[in-house]
C-alpha cells in the first residue's frame, strides 16, 4: 500500500458512479494528483470540494500506477468567501481550472503551488485582478514558457516598454515598435512598472497571457482554454 499526506488546494471534482467523485488537487510535493473521494456527492463533500478550497489530503493506492482515493478535510474554505463577488470567485474558479488543464500530472511544480496560495491571499486584496495577471505569468514561466519583460527586444529604451512580440515573448519598447506595432500585443503599464492596473490593463494582461497559454499550452494539444479562463476574460473586456 502506498500513501502520502499532504495539504493541498482543490483544482476540480467530477461525478464517479452514483454517490463518489473523482477530484483533482495541487500539492507542493506530489504536483496535480487525481483520487477517488467515496460520497464526495454528498451535501457536506460538495462544500469542501469547491475549486480553490485549501484541505488536508491522505491518499492511498495499492500500486503507484493506481488512480488511488482521498481522505480530505477541508482546511479553509475560500470559494464560499467569494460568493458576494463575483469577479473574484470567477478569477479562483480561472486558476483552478487552468492548473487543471495545464500542469502534467504527478509532477511537483512548487512554484505553481506557492503562487497558487499567494493568489488565494491577493484576492482579499483591493488589486486582485493586477495580481492575477501576473500569476498567470508565473503559471507560464513554471512551465517554461516565460516571457522577458525586463528589456527591449528591438535595442529601445527599456523606459518606455509598451508591447510584446507575440513570437518571442519580449517586450519592445514605445519608440521600436512604431513601425510594425498593429502586429505586436499591448503591454499593460502595471506589467512594466507604470501605473496601478485598472479594469483596461488588466483586459490587455489578460489577452497577453491568453495569447502565450494558446500557443505554448492548449493549441498543441489541440484544445481551447478552459470555459472559466473565457469568462474571467468575458468580464474584464465588458467592463473595459
Amino acid at each position: 500500500m502506498i500513501e502520502w499526506q499532504a495539504e493541498a488546494i482543490v483544482l476540480a471534482a467530477r461525478p464517479h458512479g452514483e454517490s463518489a467523485v473523482v477530484a483533482e488537487l495541487l500539492t507542493r510535493q506530489h504536483g496535480r494528483c487525481a483520487g477517488l473521494v467515496q460520497a464526495g456527492q454528498s451535501k457536506r463533500m460538495r462544500a469542501v470540494l469547491q475549486p480553490g478550497n485549501q484541505v488536508s489530503a491522505v491518499w492511498r493506492a495499492r500500486l503507484s500506477e493506481h488512480l488511488g482515493r482521498f481522505a480530505i478535510e477541508l482546511t479553509a474554505s475560500r470559494a464560499a468567501g467569494f460568493f458576494d463577488s463575483p469577479g473574484r470567485l470567477a478569477a479562483l474558479s480561472s486558476a483552478a481550472a487552468l492548473c487543471a488543464a495545464s500542469l502534467p500530472e504527478r509532477e511537483p511544480h512548487p512554484a505553481s503551488y506557492d503562487g497558487f496560495l499567494a493568489l488565494l491571499e491577493a484576492l482579499e486584496g483591493e488589486h486582485w485582478a493586477e495580481v492575477y495577471v501576473q500569476w498567470e505569468l508565473l503559471l507560464l514561466a513554471d512551465l517554461g514558457f516565460g516571457l522577458d519583460l525586463s528589456s527591449c527586444a528591438a535595442g529601445g529604451e527599456n523606459d518606455q516598454l509598451a508591447y510584446v512580440s507575440p513570437r518571442s515573448g519580449r517586450a519592445v519598447s514605445l519608440s521600436a515598435a512604431e513601425p510594425y506595432r498593429d502586429r505586436l500585443i499591448p503591454l499593460p503599464g502595471f506589467l512594466a512598472g507604470r501605473g496601478t492596473g485598472g479594469e483596461r490593463e488588466v483586459a490587455e494582461g489578460l489577452a497577453l497571457t491568453a495569447h502565450f497559454l494558446e500557443r505554448h499550452i492548449f493549441h498543441p494539444r489541440d484544445r481551447r482554454l478552459p470555459a472559466e479562463r473565457l469568462r474571467l476574460a468575458q468580464r474584464f473586456d465588458a467592463a473595459a
